[in-house]
């Protein structure tokens, strides 16, 4: 085993050890999967908008099958190479599911569960924000394209193309951090501002795990009801409402998670009682929180990734989805694979830059 690399303080670390965060590791005789994990913070002048970066690169046998639940970041991922199939669960489970392969990703706020896969081989790097530095980011209004799984050439047009071949043709990871760090300082100097009322609701929806009354909330930013949901939509994606059952569904699983019955949990949350709980669990995750937590607790621990450090976001499942490999990189861009008979989805509805 070698020692930790260690990049400049603060910007992730890289080795081969044990899986851990910020490390990268082997299974214990040397010849199992390998996997690295590389956790970046943000320049100061990007937090807490732009939470954290997270470089992987993962070589399994066999392909890998995550069930991701409603959160409340937006999430970029920028793949180097083998695409990912996702599926949206927004139907429910009994729905007829279309996986779609893309080679990076792009997810604003959602609802409902998703489901994604790779091949065993997956290389990129994911960009976790706060979805009001989302909406400066990346000039576009929130509420387009929330509760969608988009290209992010489809929102950002070729300047991704542009960002994935730079990352790429870098080194290692601090230095893609750093990169990442530019790139998003540049975005957000040219996009539109959060306002402060939008930024301090939705702490305030954070703070409280969804518990907040929406009136409450409007009455602290000054603005009427009316007036407070549609900057909200604007600027976080989910009406006031929703985003307040996804918060409070991040409480919920991390409660489960801890060991408290499901009554404690419905109460310690809001909900009427815990059939309540159990209705609301299963028509975000598809999942009942029993099941959920059997899920968690059935595999090994290292293989068990969250994507936002301190939250329940991922879940594992059997593989299904995967389909071939992606074709070659052509002109600096990324060309997502397609599985004979679904569809490839590139191009997406018209997003046009937030106004007022």
């Amino acid at each position: 085993m070698s020692a930790l690399e260690r990049g400049p303080a603060g910007r992730g670390r890289s080795g081969l050890g044990p899986a851990g965060r910020g490390q990268a590791g082997r299974g214990q005789t040397g010849l199992g999967p390998v996997w690295e994990l590389v956790h970046g913070v943000p320049d100061r002048r990007l937090r807490p908008g732009v939470r954290a970066y997270r470089g992987y690169r993962l070589e399994f046998d066999r392909p890998r099958r995550r069930l991701e639940v409603p959160t409340g970041a937006v999430t970029l991922v920028i793949g180097f190479g083998a695409p990912l199939w996702t599926a949206d669960l927004s139907g429910g489970p009994r729905r007829s599911l279309h996986p779609v392969a893309r080679t990076s990703v792009l997810t604003g706020l959602r609802s409902h569960a998703t489901l994604g896969e790779h091949s065993g081989s997956a290389h990129g790097v994911e960009v976790i924000l706060a979805p009001w530095a989302a909406y400066t980011c990346f000039g576009v209004a929130m509420d387009q394209w929330a509760e969608q799984l988009l290209h992010p050439g489809d929102l950002l047009g070729v300047r991704v193309d542009a960002l994935t071949d730079a990352l790429l043709a870098l080194p290692d990871w601090p230095r893609r951090f750093e990169l990442l760090d530019r790139t998003l300082a540049q975005w957000a100097g040219d996009g539109p501002r959060s306002s402060p009322r939008v930024v301090w609701a939705w702490r305030e929806l954070c703070r409280t795990a969804g518990s907040i009354g929406i009136r409450q909330l409007a009455g602290g930013t000054g603005w009427s009801t009316r007036q407070f949901e549609h900057r909200f939509r604007q600027q976080i994606g989910l009406a006031p409402k929703t985003a307040a059952r996804v918060l409070r569904l991040r409480r919920a699983l991390s409660l489960l998670s801890r060991g408290h019955s499901g009554v404690d949990t419905s109460l310690r949350c809001g909900f009427a009682d815990q059939a309540h709980l159990s209705r609301e669990v299963k028509r975000m995750t598809t999942l009942s929180p029993s099941r959920l937590v059997a899920v968690r607790t059935g595999v090994a621990k290292a293989l068990v990734h969250d994507r936002i450090e301190g939250e329940i976001t991922s879940f594992p499942a059997p593989p299904r989805l995967h389909g071939p490999p992606a074709p070659p990189r052509q002109h600096g861009s990324v060309a997502p694979a397609q599985r004979p008979g679904f569809p490839l989805r590139r191009g997406s509805p018209a997003l046009s830059p937030p106004t007022g």
